[in-house]
């Protein structure tokens, strides 16, 4: 399941910036083949952050709430894969990039959810989680040496 299509990735760069980054054979044309493995990657990128908390993919049909946050994260990667092949990269593209990771980072660590109406299923790679609540115990000395 793709989170983003390829209209997409050539409105966020816009057509000249899209074909300039993706035409390697140098017809003036994108490469949909560039564009896919740069699009692909991103997404695997995103998914390895969500499995951790979410079962993957995410199904935009029954979650369509999420759609429009998890396009705007996988544009923020995809441009940086994009832009990496044809350098200077614009500040911007490293900086959305950058806070596209930390909000990826946040999601796989808990600190913030998908925002869904209906709870997400959850990934099965982890199992249960168990909290300790227990004081942590400390032994004298004395008590360590009759061990």
């Amino acid at each position: 399941m793709s989170y983003v299509t390829n209209t997409q990735i050539e409105t966020r760069l816009g057509t000249a910036a899209y074909v300039q980054l993706t035409d390697d054979d140098g017809d003036q044309q994108a490469d949909a083949a560039v564009v896919d493995e740069a699009r692909l990657g991103a997404e695997g990128e995103v998914e390895s952050y969500l499995a951790r908390r979410y079962a993957v993919p995410i199904d935009l049909t029954q979650h369509p709430e999420v759609g429009d946050v998890l396009a705007s994260i996988v544009l923020d990667l995809v441009e940086l894969r994009l832009r990496s092949r044809r350098p200077p990269i614009p500040e911007v593209t490293l900086k959305r990039h950058a806070d596209a990771l930390q909000w990826l980072r946040d999601v796989a660590d808990g600190l913030v959810e998908l925002p869904s109406v209906t709870p997400l299923a959850g990934s099965a790679l982890h199992g249960p989680s168990v909290l300790s609540t227990s004081e942590p115990q400390t032994l004298s000395r004395d008590e360590l040496s009759s061990h």
